[in-house]
């Protein structure tokens, strides 16, 4: 007598499935049947997915909007201009300025030895560069580079010596 094919599993969640197991090898699929039956059904698996993706995706559009708004305080707090790019980029932009000063006072002001004399010629740096985009580029940066960085952005933007070039 052949081995069965067709194994009728009662998973999980309640629901019975007939299951054509006939692609595993024959020693392998009464273990596998067993792990199924210790599974959700596949309907059931992917509406908790899909849940799980909603509930995150949720989540998620909650903590940017609260990022967003602390950002946006920030931003007016400390004079901030405006950022200058598309809509996405622009929100995202604000976000990542905020993040890329406040890690950066943190760590030269509050725990390193900058003066806040110093802090305040980065800061008005920073308030130089509008571009969102460079803000999002800069995401990733050490607060260490964040001088030179500022410095790099603003030399590009100042006129040549001679206006020929």
């Amino acid at each position: 007598m052949a081995v069965k094919k067709v194994w009728t599993i009662t998973h999980s969640c309640g629901h019975e499935v007939e299951r054509d197991l006939s692609d595993r090898p024959a020693d392998r699929r009464a273990g596998f049947a067993d792990w199924l039956a210790k599974q959700e059904c596949t309907d059931c698996w992917k509406a908790a997915r899909d849940g799980d993706e909603q509930d995150k995706a949720a989540w998620l559009e909650a903590k940017r909007a609260q990022e967003q708004a602390e950002s946006d305080a920030w931003s007016e707090q400390y004079r901030m201009p405006p950022l200058e790019g598309t809509d996405r980029v622009i929100a995202w932009g604000v976000r990542c300025r905020h993040q890329v000063l406040s890690a950066a006072y943190t760590a030269l002001v509050l725990e390193g030895d900058t003066e806040e004399a110093a802090w305040e010629r980065i800061e008005d740096a920073a308030r130089t560069i509008t571009r969102a985009g460079w803000w999002v580029d800069q995401r990733a940066s050490e607060p260490d580079d964040l001088a030179e960085l500022l410095e790099a952005a603003t030399e590009r933007d100042r006129p040549t010596e001679n206006p020929h070039f």
